[in-house]
């Protein structure tokens, strides 16, 4: 068998046909999809609620602290009271979206002096936002112990 022979019948094995067929087919699946979805403008169902959308049920300002080592947080709310303060098995994940807060402000050159909204919509939609830099987060998104730690300091 001649060199090109043996390379032409490797070649033939490494990927089999079978398989070449079945992403191709895949890759069309995708492309009707998203074509069809395109041309239909059908619209967004899975987007989170927008300020004025869905109405507002009850709104909090709040300000976060971490230590930024251990996880422990303190949050309090636009009177400088304090709302919360989490050990480190209950803040870290309010620590962590302190820490991602400080990033997105610092990122723009603001101080971290103006607080956040915490916000619940009517259709139970929780979420933080931030004025200042336009950044948001929907909470329920992070896993429903997490949403269930800043639900608690709206009460």
């Amino acid at each position: 068998m001649t060199p090109e022979a043996r390379l032409a019948t490797r070649d033939r094995e490494m990927i089999p046909a079978f398989l070449l067929k079945a992403i191709g087919f895949l890759m069309l699946c995708a492309l009707a999809i998203t074509a069809y979805s395109a041309l239909s403008q059908r619209p967004l169902e899975a987007m989170p609620a927008l300020e004025g959308e869905v109405p507002i049920v009850r709104e909090r300002a709040i300000f976060l602290h971490s230590d930024g080592t251990t996880g422990a947080a303190r949050v309090l709310d636009a009177n400088g009271s304090v709302i919360a303060d989490l050990d480190t098995e209950q803040g870290g994940f309010v620590a962590g979206v302190h820490r991602v807060l400080m990033f997105e402000r610092s990122k723009r050159g603001l101080t971290m002096q103006a607080p956040i909204r915490l916000i619940l919509f009517e259709n139970g939609q929780l979420s933080l936002r931030d004025s200042a830099t336009g950044w948001r987060a929907e909470l329920i998104g992070f896993g429903a112990k997490n949403a269930d730690t800043f639900a608690k300091l709206l009460n």
